[in-house]
């Protein structure tokens, strides 16, 4: 846990007079006594990637209460940052960071904007030119692993083994490595040059990458298997998938990873002036802002025409799973979308130019297996739509022929335990091969394998699971902390958009708005040097400790202490438990 201290619950007192940080000390004398218990924060609970979330914003936040510089201070929490993630400046621009949904401040006055200063910290790391932190694990060691896909988990195994002193080998199908990162995201949300620096320190750490090498072809599965101490599967899921609709097939369709790959990569991709984007997610939307741009020229773009382009969506925006900040853009950007549609035939002219489609009208019914109330056709109500591109964006699979070996039928998905592990010996997986997922999901996934692969290999036992209990909202002391206004990014205006379609249009915020965002947090679970139970205190049962680090500014002294309990009621972040 970097500079913070990983608790392991309540401990019993032993004979100590004092209690520092998270235990306790002292002869039993009241069951109101106090004693200090870390908390699992909900950020960190619901953080995909097993950030320490907390940990970095207060780093930034307390730096003045240990002593820490400015620099020293975010030098630190982007070090902890990339205990678990090492793509903090991707990161912080692609995720859609539910970590936030799931804030405690959000019941006050709005969740920190964790995704922001998240993406401050990474910036700052690549400005530092910062090396990525290896870890004693007593090697370096004999046994190679071999990473088959350069996407988000592939790289995070092979980054989270690196660094433990391993011998890794990344074999990559497409020209370049990162992946849906680079393949299905757009420039103007993730420029190249921010995924190609934090890529390049995974390789500084010693990790071979072979791009351009199919397993299946170059050499097999079994091959590696021979020949590598594990192998790690991370093949993504780039095979797009289309509908089975009459007209379907021909030019002028196109499925979303198909669409976004070619139109990523510069490569040649015919989109007419009415372009009909099938889907509700992030590629769908994506799809739509990329045709739009691919058609903007000057004079469209000071009337922010452009193609009509016009997303059909089955249900309506309140099941839309696309990231909402890039909803409201696409339809800043002029993008149409149809809610409670879905096509049934796609129309082409005797040449078969793509020249419209026929859609059906639906409606909500019942919750369906995920939650979201299934879409049901409304009988006898269809009408038509003019378009002569069509882009369906509405699932992907993974690509079984390119890994060239007996695994699971086409369409399906590679089955693991929570760990990565297969039931092929000595092979783990991770990512979107294992289900359509975000890539904090996949870098999560990545880590945990590579755990996994160490734990193996090493003869060891896997990682315990966090024993500290969850803090929530209920726990905090909401009127302790001060409104503050949540801090937003600057975004380009959508005719800037339009004019520069390929430039960043998400700006982030600064440096300024960054480091009051980090004082936003409410510590959940962790002390944070407020003084309450100093001050409330009638017998000085709190020392303040000389030598304080980020989460430890007091011992108790037990011996002096008569349960009166003031102190956990008047902890606001809930850091304080009676006994």
């Amino acid at each position: 846990m970097g500079l913070l201290k990983k608790k392991t619950g309540k401990k019993k007192h032993s004979m100590s007079r004092f209690a520092s940080g998270g235990g306790g000390g002292g002869t039993e004398i009241s069951p109101l006594r106090p004693s200090y218990v870390e908390k699992l924060p909900p950020c960190l609970g619901h953080c995909p990637s097993g950030n320490d979330i907390r940990g970095w914003l207060k780093l930034i936040a307390e730096r003045e209460k240990v002593g820490m510089s400015l620099e020293e201070a975010l030098d630190a929490a982007w070090r902890l940052e990339v205990e678990t993630n090492p793509f903090p400046a991707v990161m912080g621009r692609v995720c859609p960071h539910p970590c936030e949904d799931h804030c405690n401040r959000k019941e006050k006055d709005g969740a920190v904007a964790i995704n922001s200063v998240e993406r401050f910290i990474g910036d700052w790391g690549l400005e530092r030119k910062l090396e990525l932190p290896t870890v004693d694990a007593g090697g370096p060691f004999p046994e190679k692993v071999a990473v088959v896909g350069a996407g988000p988990a592939g790289l995070s195994v092979a980054y989270q083994l690196a660094r433990r002193g391993y011998g890794v080998t990344v074999f990559e199908a497409f020209p370049k490595a990162g992946g849906m990162l680079r393949y299905g995201i757009p420039v103007y949300r993730l420029p190249r040059e921010v995924l190609d620096a934090e890529i390049q320190r995974i390789l500084d750490l010693g990790v071979e990458l072979r791009c351009g090498t199919t397993i299946g072809r170059e050499i097999t599965l079994d091959g590696l298997r021979k020949e590598y101490d594990a192998v790690f599967l991370g093949i993504g899921a780039h095979r797009g998938r289309k509908m089975g609709i009459p007209g379907e097939d021909g030019p002028g369709v196109y499925t979303g990873t198909e669409f976004l790959n070619r139109a990523n990569e510069g490569g040649d991709v015919a989109v007419g002036n009415r372009v009909v984007v099938i889907g509700g997610g992030d590629t769908a939307v994506d799809a739509a802002r990329v045709c739009k741009r691919l058609t903007a020229d000057s004079a469209a773009v000071s009337k922010r025409m452009g193609a009509e382009v016009t997303i059909l969506y089955r249900r309506t925006r309140a099941e839309m799973p696309a990231i909402e900040r890039e909803i409201e853009e696409a339809l800043e950007e002029g993008i149409t979308l149809e809610y409670l549609a879905a096509p049934i035939r796609i129309l082409r002219d005797a040449e078969g130019r793509v020249t419209g489609m026929v859609v059906q009208r639906m409606e909500l019914g019942e919750p369906d297996e995920s939650g979201r109330r299934r879409p049901v056709p409304v009988e006898g109500d269809t009408f038509e739509i003019e378009c002569d591109t069509v882009v369906m964006a509405v699932s992907q699979q993974p690509d079984w022929e390119s890994l060239g070996t007996a695994l699971p039928s086409e369409g399906s998905w590679l089955e693991t335990d929570e760990w990565g592990r297969t039931s092929i010996d000595g092979v783990w997986s991770g990512g979107d091969v294992r289900g359509l997922g975000l890539a904090t999901i996949s870098i999560g996934q990545g880590r945990k394998a590579a755990e996994s692969i160490h734990a193996t290999l090493r003869g060891e036992e896997l990682p315990a699971e966090d024993p500290r209990p969850p803090i929530g909202a209920d726990r905090i002391k909401m009127e302790f902390y001060p409104e503050k206004a949540r801090a937003e990014r600057a975004v380009l205006s959508p005719e800037e958009r339009l004019a520069r379609p390929f430039d960043e249009a998400d700006l982030g915020i600064t440096r300024e708005q960054a480091l009051e965002e980090a004082t936003r947090c409410f510590s959940c679970g962790l002390c944070f040097a407020c003084e309450n139970c100093w001050m409330y205190c009638q017998n000085n049962c709190f020392k303040k400790l000389p030598e304080p680090t980020v989460g430890r500014y007091y011992e108790i002294d037990l011996a002096t202490c008569d349960g009166c309990k003031k102190c956990w009621e008047e902890c606001p972040c809930g850091y304080i438990d009676g006994q």
